[in-house]
């Protein structure tokens, strides 16, 4: 383990970039944030999420992977798990070994910096609701990212309620991730429409437990909708996230720059 001491906060600068890092079961997605408009600076830049995902392993290819970013802010992180009282609680798309690591602590000792961690589709979440798809709509609004698993962001009049896992749902025996996530439709090389009518049944089991007043899909597939927005049949409204598969590392970022300025 590094031993490498965190930096202070230092204050925001106009036009200064906040890192966003997103980590997912296949990818490590990183980028500079603006946060005044929720837009990158530049490109994103990835790296494969290690296999085993192991902590030293992902820590270390998360520290090298921002190394590249030049920042003089604390740092935002997606992660794929529930945190409580800052630790991971479950590993369904990430190594078990994750389990009880207080991960923010991990990755500041690597990278130098201070680090927030929340879950990486509360994250995206976060960027929708902000900039997004979400922006001013009340009530209950709910997002999915459909990736290797599927994650989920709940939030009532624009408040987060974190770390639900609606991925986990069981539709037809299963977990509906198993069943409806974009991994799944390219695993068993399904056509969009097919792969549309098993992600209905997945939100019609969520509709029946949450009643939603929208739902936005988010993950790889929003940069895609033409290909299965025709075939989605749902009670509410169901829409593309607008920032595709950035929304992760933009929310990540979103979520650093609010706690370290709630801490003063």
């Amino acid at each position: 383990m590094s031993t490498k001491k965190t930096r202070t906060p230092d204050p925001p600068a106009e036009g200064d970039g906040w890192v966003g890092v997103d980590i997912g079961g296949t990818g490590i997605k990183a980028g500079l944030v603006d946060i005044s408009k929720g837009t990158l600076i530049g490109s994103r830049i990835r790296v494969p999420t290690p296999h085993p995902s192991r902590p030293d392993a992902v820590v270390a290819a998360t520290a090298g992977l921002v190394s590249e970013l030049t920042s003089s802010h604390p740092m935002g992180i997606g992660f794929p798990a529930p945190f409580v009282a800052r630790k991971v609680m479950m590993a369904a798309n990430i190594d078990d070994a994750w389990i009880g690591v207080e991960a923010s602590t991990r990755f500041a000792e690597a990278i130098g910096r201070p680090c927030t961690v929340l879950n990486d589709a509360d994250a995206a979440g976060l960027a929708e609701m902000r900039f997004g798809a979400g922006k001013g709509v009340h009530g209950v609004v709910l997002l999915l990212t459909l990736g290797t698993g599927i994650g989920s962001a709940l939030f009532h009049d624009g408040v987060l309620v974190p770390n639900t896992e609606l991925g986990h749902i069981e539709v037809r025996g299963k977990a509906g991730e198993h069943r409806a996530a974009a991994s799944v439709r390219e695993v068993k090389g399904l056509s969009w429409k097919h792969w549309a009518e098993r992600l209905n049944e997945y939100l019609a089991a969520v509709d029946r437990l949450i009643w939603p007043d929208l739902i936005i899909l988010g993950g790889g597939v929003s940069k895609k909708p033409e290909k299965w927005l025709p075939h989605v049949e749902a009670r509410p409204p169901v829409v593309p996230a607008q920032h595709q598969n950035e929304a992760g590392v933009v929310g990540a970022a979103l979520f650093a720059h609010e706690t370290f300025l709630a801490r003063g």
